[in-house]
Formats: structure tokens, C-alpha cells, sequence
């Protein structure tokens, strides 16, 4: 009998590892193994191996860190989306790709189903299936968080031991975790109560604390380029080698570490401390420069955009007509955006140090304290009485109506 093939969203943790014999065990599939590395590190070393250890039929490694960047975080950093006015969405806009990239090679070696390691309380489960759907609607998706006995992390290493399936995890490990190269997540264990303080000295991996940051400031620039950063220390470089020299540099003067509660898509509050240095560094750079290049109802119309590109990539949505329609506005307000940034990292901190753009709306003539000829300080009586017209009138009525 031929077996159906299903492809898995392998990532070598725990619990893609467990779900390998899982499938095995309960299903009559061919498993294909695809890890998608958009930066993981360390975390793929000798990963092909253990993927076959613990069961897989097929291993591959597709590299898409490049792509993660430039079709992905770059467009959703010139949005300045923002969760909840913290989260940099580190997570999340990682899944759409990982979707599509499941799709592709789920059409090219024939499979007739997906299965992905997402819990049945998180938030991925429906960046996962709605990612696939919306690129193959015919997919059968298989999401063992939903369906098997195994009811947290604890019991998946248990389940792991009875496979012969070896983790060699260490202690902190049981925390949930996700890296890619714009953040590093954590959840679980004692930061499932929000009023614990989080031990940072052992928790994080990619920021130093403050305490522990140098206690010399570093002053860096970066330029863009319509929104896109294409230098740093006026030398050009890539996207994801600025990101991964970002990381280095806000990682260690402890900038972009967040303690957060946020709500879920699933309706329930979860707790995460989320590491983004170089995403941080960006988001603060590209805002900056906005505010010299936009107009300003463009820049407050773009701030009420981005609340709605962030939901809509936090809530998996990505591949949708809103998403594609708001980007396109976003592309055409960055046509201006561009200029250098000098920032100083201390401790923490990110200070502006300056900005400017060959495209700046500043006009000192304007703005300074000095008279100039493009403004007069008469003009602004004649706009004041017109602009405060409703207010007068208001009043006038509720001084008529007393008694």
C-alpha cells in the first residue's frame, strides 16, 4: 500500500520531535521534515540528523532569511506596526512565510497534508492554518496540540523518553521559546504569572541588562532609503547582515528587552518577554525620519494604519486583500523617506542624537522663534478666531440657555 505523504513544520525542538513518532504511530504518512531557517542560529546545528533519528523519512533545510526579511519584516517596518503598542511582532511575521514555504513543498514532493507543532491555545495554530489555507484551500492539516493526550511540555519529554527520542535539552529549555533573526521570544514556567519579576540574568540570551550593559554610550547612523535601511556607520549593507549587526550592537548596550501581556486571538492573555534589539533600533530610526519627511496628516493617518497592520499580521492574516491594500498605501508614503539617523545606545536607552533628509518638511525659517518671510505672527489671529468659530458659538449658545 502506497503511504500519503504529509510534510511537518520541523523546527528539532521538542515539540516537532515528539510529533515525528507521533505521526508514525497514528497516521499512515511518509514524513517530510522542513525546516524553514530565517535565522535560527545555533538551533539547526545537526538538525538534518536528529530529524531522521526521531522517525522523518525526508529532511530538508530551506534557507529563507533573506527572504524573511525583504518581502516581510522590511514591509512591516516602513508600516511601524506594533501589537498592542509594544510588540514588534517577532513571531508572527515569520509565520506567513513558513505557511507558504509549507505549501510550496508540499505541491513539489506531492504531500496531501500539513502538520505544523502550533498549541491548541496559542496564537500560531491560526497563522499556520489560515497562511496554508489561504494559498491551498484543498490542504489537510494536522495539528497534534489539538487531537493527542500529551497535555503540556512535561509530558512531551516523557513521550519523547518512551521513543528513544533524545532532546538533550537543557533545564531552561522548558521554556517555550522562538527565535529568528529580527527577536527571541520566551513563555512558560514562572512567567506564566504576571506578577513574578523575570530573572533577566539567566532568562536572556540575546540582550544584556542594563546593569550588565557597558557604561559607555555607542553612537551609530543609519541611513535609509524610502523607508528601507541600506546603511549603517555610512557603509552599505544588506538587510539581514544589518539586522544581525543591530542585534550585536543594541544586544549588548540591553536595548529591545519587553516584559508584555497580551491578548491572544484565541480570546485569552498570555505573557511573553520578547528580545528585539535590532528590530527596536530600526523601529525607532524609521519613526524618527518620518517625522521630519511626512506631512502631518499623512503621518497620522499612516499611525492609524499601522494599528490595523498590526492586527492583521498578528492575527495571521497576512496573505489578504486588506494587508496587500494597506501596504501599497504604505510604499507610497515612504517615496520621501529617506535620510540618515544618528542615535545614541546607552543602557537600555536609544537617544536621538539627529536627523535628516534631503526631503525634510523642516523649515527653520518657519519654525525658529524668528520672524520670516514665509510666516506672518498677524495670520495667526485671523486663524485662530476662525478655528475656535465652533467653540465661541457653543458657547454663546449655553450662556443664552442658562436659567
Amino acid at each position: 500500500m502506497i503511504k500519503e505523504k504529509i510534510v511537518l513544520a520541523y523546527s528539532g525542538g521538542l515539540d516537532t520531535s515528539a510529533i515525528i513518532p507521533w505521526l508514525k504511530e497514528n497516521y499512515n504518512y511518509d514524513v517530510y521534515a522542513l525546516c524553514i531557517d530565517i535565522g535560527q542560529g545555533a538551533e539547526l546545528e545537526n538538525l538534518e540528523k536528529r530529524g531522521y533519528e526521531c522517525g522523518a523519512g525526508y529532511v530538508k533545510i530551506e534557507r529563507a532569511t533573506d527572504e524573511l526579511v525583504n518581502d516581510y519584516i522590511f514591509p512591516m517596518l516602513k508600516s511601524g506596526a506594533m501589537y498592542e503598542n509594544k510588540y514588534l511582532l517577532g513571531t508572527s511575521i515569520a509565520r506567513p512565510l513558513i505557511a507558504k514555504k509549507l505549501v510550496e513543498y508540499a505541491r513539489e514532493v506531492g504531500a496531501s497534508a500539513i502538520c505544523h507543532g502550533a498549541t491548541g491555545k496559542g496564537n500560531d495554530q491560526v497563522r499556520f492554518d489560515l497562511g496554508i489555507w489561504a494559498l491551498a484551500p484543498e490542504m489537510k492539516i494536522i495539528a497534534p496540540w489539538r487531537i493527542w493526550n500529551i497535555k503540556s511540555r512535561e509530558d512531551a519529554v516523557e513521550y519523547c523518553i518512551k521513543h528513544d527520542i533524545k532532546l538533550n535539552l537543557p533545564a531552561n529549555q522548558l521554556y517555550s521559546r522562538d527565535k529568528n533573526i529580527w527577536h527571541l521570544s520566551h513563555e512558560g514556567l514562572e512567567l506564566e504569572n504576571p506578577d513574578t519579576a523575570p530573572d533577566y540574568e539567566n532568562l536572556l540570551m540575546m540582550c544584556a541588562t542594563p546593569e550588565n550593559a557597558p557604561d559607555e554610550a555607542e553612537i551609530i547612523t543609519i541611513d535609509f532609503e524610502k523607508g528601507i535601511p541600506v546603511k549603517l556607520n555610512d557603509k552599505d549593507i544588506n538587510g539581514t547582515d544589518l539586522i544581525y549587526k543591530l542585534n550585536e550592537i543594541g544586544g549588548k548596550h540591553g536595548v529591545g528587552v519587553i516584559d508584555m501581556v497580551e491578548n491572544r486571538v484565541v480570546g485569552m492573555k498570555s505573557r511573553g518577554i520578547y528580545e528585539t534589539p535590532g528590530g527596536t533600533i530600526l523601529y525607532y530610526a524609521h519613526n524618527e525620519l518620518e517625522r521630519i519627511c511626512l506631512d502631518r496628516q499623512t503621518y497620522s493617518f499612516k499611525a492609524t494604519a499601522a494599528v490595523t497592520f498590526a492586527e492583521l499580521v498578528y492575527n495571521g492574516m497576512w496573505f489578504t486583500p486588506l494587508r496587500e491594500a494597506i501596504s501599497a498605501f504604505i510604499d507610497k508614503t515612504q517615496e520621501n523617506v529617506t535620510g540618515k539617523v544618528k542615535l545614541k545606545l546607552y543602557k537600555g536607552n536609544i537617544i536621538p542624537q539627529g536627523v535628516s533628509s534631503p526631503y525634510t518638511l523642516y523649515n527653520e525659517e518657519i519654525s525658529s522663534f524668528t520672524t520670516g518671510n514665509l510666516y506672518d505672527h498677524k495670520d495667526a489671529e485671523g486663524f485662530i478666531k476662525l478655528y475656535g468659530l465652533p467653540l465661541r458659538v457653543r458657547a454663546s449658545m449655553i450662556e443664552k440657555n442658562k436659567g
